[in-house]
């Protein structure tokens, strides 16, 4: 089963983005497809690298990082949510001369467009938040 995922939390607001997390691991140990991961509205927030966590916490923004990293998805963070919320990437830095990305690299800033296209090409739209 081909799955997109929508995360809407942010990381520590409640537990729907370590949920989606455990959700997005699970699929793929278990053979499914991701096609898409979002991060809309405060879930842009799982796309920060600039959060400094407690040694003590789960830092989940370096896992999404990494689980991107390691199967190669396609990550898109919601470009009106982002730039509001101060997650840039380094075109986005660029152009608003604000000198550094906030954004992993792993995740590309996009538009709606991008969510309506995994609609489209997903068997489930999963969403979390």
């Amino acid at each position: 089963m081909k799955f997109s995922i929508v995360i809407y939390a942010a990381p520590y607001s409640s537990e729907s983005a370590a949920s989606a997390l455990r959700f997005a691991q699970s699929a793929l140990a278990q053979g499914h497809e991701l096609y898409r991961l979002f991060f809309f509205g405060d879930g842009v927030h799982n796309a920060s690298k600039l959060s400094v966590v407690a040694q003590d916490e789960s830092n989940l923004q370096q896992q999404w990082h990494e689980l991107i990293q390691e199967h190669n998805l396609d990550s898109v963070i919601c470009v009106s949510s982002a730039i509001k919320r101060g997650i840039v990437d380094q075109s986005e830095a660029d152009r608003y001369d604000l000198g550094v990305a906030s954004a992993y690299s792993t995740s590309e800033i996009a538009g709606l467009g991008q969510l309506i296209d995994a609609a489209m090409h997903s068997d489930r739209l999963v969403n979390f938040g």
